[in-house]
């Protein structure tokens, strides 16, 4: 296997987009976080709940 130092350089920079991209993501929902306060766990319930929902097919 032969890699050019472009194609590492392309890697590299996707590596590092998604990276940014998480790092931005983590940020907003510390915020939305923040807001919710004592209803996060209520949140992830939710979002449990409708997951096994859709993956039972009754959504």
């Amino acid at each position: 296997m032969n890699l050019d130092v472009e194609d590492l350089l392309k890697l590299v920079l996707v590596l590092v987009l998604v990276w940014i991209v998480i790092e931005v993501i983590s940020e907003v929902l510390g915020l939305f976080a923040s807001l919710l306060g004592p209803f996060r766990p209520l949140l992830g319930l939710v979002i449990v709940v409708l997951i096994v929902l859709w993956l039972l097919d009754r959504i």
